[in-house]
Parts: structure tokens; sequence; C-alpha cells
């Protein structure tokens, strides 16, 4: 079980969300899934930050035990 920390906006409490590893897992396909989506509507232009942000990406699924090559487009 993970536990991501959030500051409350409203009167500065703070929160402890936690999300499960599938969860996680999903969150993270889901940000992947995006990036490969614009990296496509690019038109092949080439965009360092784009690339960079894929490969952060990619290295965290397959960290969570999750193969990329399954879901590129």
């Amino acid at each position: 079980m993970y536990q991501l920390k959030i500051t409350s906006i409203k009167g500065g409490e703070r929160m402890v969300l936690e999300m499960s590893d599938k969860e996680l897992i999903t969150v993270t396909i889901d940000r992947y899934t995006d990036l490969q989506q614009i990296k496509k509507a690019n038109g092949g232009h080439e965009n360092e930050m784009l690339d960079y942000l894929i490969k952060v990406t990619t290295a965290k699924l397959s960290s969570l035990g999750v193969n990329v090559e399954d879901i590129t487009l």
C-alpha cells in the first residue's frame, strides 16, 4: 500500500490518501497512454520534454512490473 501525502489548501490541514498498488498502476498507465496520444497527435515533431516524460513513465511502469510494449501506440 502506497501513501500519498497531500496538504489541504483550506486551513492547511494535512491529509493522507492511501492508494493500492493496482490503483497506482492504473493511474500510471493512464498517464502513459495520455502521453502516447499526445506524441501521436504531435505529428512527428521532435519534443524532448515529451520524450523524457514518456521515458520516465515507462521506467515507473517497469518498476511496477508492467510491460509497456503491449500498450504502446
